[in-house]
């Protein structure tokens, strides 16, 4: 066989700047393949999203498997690759994959759940949500999240309270500038990610919103800059280091034939609590 054990390069596409999140997924799996002996051919930065690839790895003879973090590739493309027995592994879907399809990611809607449950918790009803793309797996399932928590509580969600956004600071702002300056704003602001949630940190800061006496806001990653912020950010912090790990075990398996048990592979998340989450403002109780 031409794959397999026979040592073929991994080709590895983030088509995103490796920065916080991505690098990080990144380096581990670059890490995790040199201990295996395999050569990586890495494909990444916001140019390599224009670049159509997938079609032509099956037919490169140096190339013996992928991992594909965060593809923007549509749904058709993938099941294409799959269907040509290539071996490949999805880090992080951005749609739903089919069954025979590896994935790794992590439990985006109980991390979600888990982190409007804390602001329940803490008395917060009206709680606005920065999410991410509508068509990405993880925004919905983390939308899903929050729905549930607040459905355990007896809450119906707004749609005056949602918005849908690019995960970056200046999105994040924008959002949270909207979300601020309604009539009657929310207590708390629950962002797609750290970078989103320090853009919700100016909004506030501009208003004269104390965080987190006047305004909770929570983010999610962990990445460095969520411990950079005053107050630092409470977020959810991602196994990304095991995402990558994951990826290229899976992989192996594949690349040896061996039987994978589950293909789709969800890792756990952990809630962490610092200063920018508190009680709802004595005024609104």
């Amino acid at each position: 066989a031409r794959r397999g054990t026979a040592g073929g390069a991994i080709y590895v596409r983030c088509p995103y700047v490796l920065t916080d999140y991505f690098g990080v997924i990144v380096s581990s799996i670059a890490e995790t393949l040199d201990l295996y002996g395999r050569r990586l051919v890495l494909s990444a930065g916001d140019a390599a999203r224009d670049l159509q690839v997938l079609g032509g790895l099956p037919d490169d003879p140096a190339v013996a498997g992928a991992i594909l973090v965060v593809p923007p590739e549509p749904e058709r493309d993938l099941a294409a690759l799959r269907a040509a027995d290539f071996p490949f592994v999805v880090v992080d879907p951005r749609t739903p994959l089919p069954q025979d399809i590896a994935s790794v990611s992590a439990a985006n809607l109980t991390a979600a759940r888990a982190v409007t449950a804390h602001l329940v918790e803490l008395g917060h009803r009206r709680i606005g949500v920065i999410g991410g793309p509508g068509d990405w797996l993880a925004g919905q399932s983390r939308l899903a999240g929050h729905t549930s928590a607040l459905a355990d509580a007896g809450v119906l969600p707004s749609p005056e309270l949602l918005r849908s956004i690019e995960p970056t600071a200046d999105w994040g702002y924008e959002a949270a500038c909207e979300l601020l300056d309604l009539p009657e704003r929310p207590t708390a602001l629950v962002a797609f990610n750290d970078k989103a949630a320090v853009g919700a940190l100016r909004a506030a800061y501009e208003r004269r919103l104390r965080v987190p006496d006047d305004l909770s806001i929570t983010g999610f990653d962990d990445i460095d800059l969520s411990r950079s912020t005053v107050p630092r950010l409470t977020t959810v912090r991602q196994p990304l280091e095991e995402m990558g790990r994951m990826a290229v075990s899976l992989l192996m398996r594949l690349l040896d034939r061996h039987t994978v048990d589950a293909l789709h592979v969800e890792l756990a998340t952990q809630l962490v609590l610092r200063g920018s989450t508190g009680p709802v403002p004595v005024r609104t109780r």
